[in-house]
């Protein structure tokens, strides 16, 4: 009875909201602070009046962590988005946060960040930027790509004779094309979503079901038509079967550059 007695005992406040997605993450919202003692994968993690705490030696990916005050980190954190007034890395902290909303960001010297992006477009934009980059990485690196799989000579038709320059874009009448930053920004945007087909067509290969439509789809894409882009991307997506997460990703992409969500 002695070492019941010593067993830690675990409160849930009132307001705690305690979840499994389909994907067998768990989920933990709570109104005050949260310490995380146990590694695990979660898809949210909340505060939402308090503070969130991940203990040392404690590894947590996230897809959301979100703390209406501060985020301390003393162990190892994973996470696709950051949400806190403050973010500290403690000594010997690890950090991977690819999108970080906070107003300070304190590290200590023997902690490590990677990541810290401040938003999806300044995300978007810097992969952009680097788009010859990642063509050249090994398709082993993405998720749903063969190691052996390659991009065929053929895999579009060959548009750069008739493709406007870098930066330009179709319009049916010439009239109502965005200012010079935004050109820009959807250039560069679009080499992303250039790189993600390229290597979807190279995974269908030559014959697969769905690459006449991913090569309609990156003809466009190529030509900048913005236009004929928020007319038939989600179909020419739709005619693709087993769609990737890469390729979901570009769906989700193209529909915030032509202004659908």
């Amino acid at each position: 009875m002695d070492e019941v007695k010593n067993f830690p005992t675990m409160i849930i406040p009132n307001g705690t909201d305690i979840s499994v997605n389909e994907n067998g993450q768990l989920a933990i919202r709570t109104p005050g602070n949260l310490v995380i003692q146990n590694s695990g994968v979660y898809s949210v993690i909340e505060s939402g009046n308090g503070s969130v705490r991940i203990d040392p030696d404690v590894k947590v990916e996230a897809i959301s962590v979100q703390a209406a005050d501060s985020c301390f980190v003393a162990g190892e954190l994973t996470a696709w988005r950051v949400r806190a007034q403050t973010i500290t890395l403690e000594k010997g902290a690890r950090a991977n946060i690819m999108l970080q909303e906070s107003e300070s960001l304190e590290l200590d010297r023997n902690a490590r960040l990677v990541g810290n992006f401040a938003s999806e477009k300044e995300l978007y934009l810097m992969l952009g930027r680097f788009s010859r980059e990642l063509r050249d990485l090994p398709n082993g690196l993405f998720a749903g790509d063969r190691a052996d799989a390659k991009i065929p000579a053929e895999a579009s038709p060959d548009t750069s004779a008739e493709a406007p320059p870098e930066g330009a874009f179709v319009s049916p009448d010439g009239e109502g094309e965005p200012p010079p930053q935004q050109r820009q920004e959807q250039s560069e945007v679009l080499s992303l979503v250039r790189v993600i087909l390229e290597r979807e067509i190279g995974r269908v290969g030559a014959k697969g079901i769905g690459r006449e439509p991913l090569e309609k789809l990156l003809e466009l894409v190529r030509l900048k038509d913005i236009d004929k882009l928020r007319e038939g991307y989600r179909y020419l997506i739709s005619q693709v079967e087993n769609s990737t997460e890469e390729l979901e990703r570009a769906e989700e992409i193209i529909a915030k550059m032509v202004g659908e969500s």
